[in-house]
């Protein structure tokens, strides 16, 4: 667990990031500091979803986008809106 810490730090730095065991099935609490100590971020993660590295990207990307809305540099709306514009664009598609 040592390792995934030290790369989800790396992932998001210049935030400190811990991992801790918070859970009966094994979930862990993945907490984003900013570089002054001040907590950003926490979030529950299923242990599983930090050993397959093709899933432990989708969720450094979703820490990356929760950070940006809580700096207030991505709104919630500009979230929704890029998801129907994928949605209606797949949906042309097929």
């Amino acid at each position: 667990m040592e390792s995934i810490s030290l790369l989800l730090e790396e992932a998001l730095s210049p935030y400190l990031v811990t991992l801790t065991t918070a859970g009966v099935q094994g979930e862990c609490l993945v907490t984003v500091k900013n570089p002054a100590g001040a907590i950003v971020v926490e979030r529950d993660v299923d242990r599983a979803q930090l050993t397959d590295k093709r899933v432990l990207v989708d969720v450094v990307d979703c820490l990356l986008r929760d950070l940006k809305i809580a700096e207030g540099r991505l709104e919630p709306s500009v979230i929704a809106a890029l998801r129907n514009a994928a949605q209606t664009r797949s949906g042309a598609l097929a």
